[in-house]
């Protein structure tokens, strides 16, 4: 597959247990440094594609996926935060992409699909993830100061804010995607 064969999509029925995959796949490549073996061996695609599929019937229009043909190969959600206090109102929840397309503009590409840049956001990122805070600071994201120790393992999690404004593409190499059409 070639760039310009990668499509954005919102999620739809058919891409949830391609999404599973996807989602188990990048966190073993991604937090193999960062989180526990015996936490990423346990994850189960069948049991996160049904919790996929839910999330997509309750929340439609809330994820999006990067295809190349029918596999999944990143993702990108958000929605109203999950934070307490809710500042601001706004929460990018997740966005990964398969290690092979890395430094593509894939994910440039994911996060403007999933964000209204009329609205302010926050998202929780490993504080020993550099590539991801990098990222995020060209987006605008910044670091208001907040952490904590991360679910699945004894990681701390920093929490960074985007006041609203446009996404950034300036790395994205190929079609960009409508994200409210």
């Amino acid at each position: 597959m070639t760039e310009a064969d990668r499509r954005i999509a919102p999620l739809a029925a058919e891409h949830t247990r391609a999404l599973a995959e996807c989602h188990i796949a990048c966190w073993r490549e991604a937090y193999v440094d960062l989180v526990p073996a015996h936490v990423l061996d346990a994850f189960d695609i069948d049991r996160r594609a049904e919790q996929w599929e839910r999330n997509r019937v309750k929340y439609p229009g809330r994820t999006w996926v990067a295809l190349a043909g029918a596999e999944v190969i990143g993702f990108a959600g958000a929605g109203e935060t999950l934070d307490d206090p809710p500042e601001p109102a706004h929460q990018l929840y997740a966005l990964y992409v398969r290690s092979p397309w890395y430094g593509t503009g894939l994910a440039d590409e994911l996060l403007h699909a999933a964000l209204d840049p009329a609205a302010a956001y926050s998202l929780w990122v490993f504080e020993r993830n550099p590539r991801a805070l990098a990222f995020y600071r060209r987006h605008g994201f910044e670091l208001d100061g907040t952490s904590r120790v991360e679910a699945f393992s004894p990681s701390i999690e920093v929490r960074m804010v985007r006041r609203p404004g446009p996404v950034r593409l300036d790395r994205v190499r190929g079609p960009r995607p409508s994200p409210r059409e």
